[in-house]
């Protein structure tokens, strides 16, 4: 299918140099944009909720995941160990990895800030 859009020139332009990887980027952003923790990737936007709510140094260092967003891992390990992933699957986990790679990063940060203050 061919899809036409008109869309700003900033946003043209970044997305230029990745326009082979437009299909990609449209799926993970579909994926973003329609998540509940029921039917897809809800990590992201519940990370982003935390840290729009501006939390201090030891709120995040004291973060852990939902419950919700546990069973869905959960649910990801286990499918991997008796069938294996498929390509959605896949790009899930990585989204996962990505949501605990910055949460890490989030994290050593959290930790200077407590040290530098004491």
């Amino acid at each position: 299918m061919q899809i036409t859009i008109d869309i700003p020139d900033d946003i043209a332009s970044r997305l230029e140099p990745l326009k082979d990887q437009l299909p990609q980027i449209l799926t993970l952003g579909l994926q973003e944009f329609t998540a509940n923790p029921s039917t897809g990737f809800s990590g992201l936007t519940e990370i982003l909720e935390f840290f729009a709510k501006l939390p201090t140094a030891q709120e995040i260092l004291d973060l852990r995941l939902s419950p919700t967003v546990q069973a869905e891992i959960e649910t990801l390990l286990e499918k991997n160990r008796t069938e294996g992933f498929n390509e959605r699957d896949r790009q899930l986990w990585q989204h996962y990895e990505f949501v605990e790679h910055l949460v890490r990063l989030a994290k050593a940060q959290a930790l200077l800030r407590l040290q530098q203050a004491t």
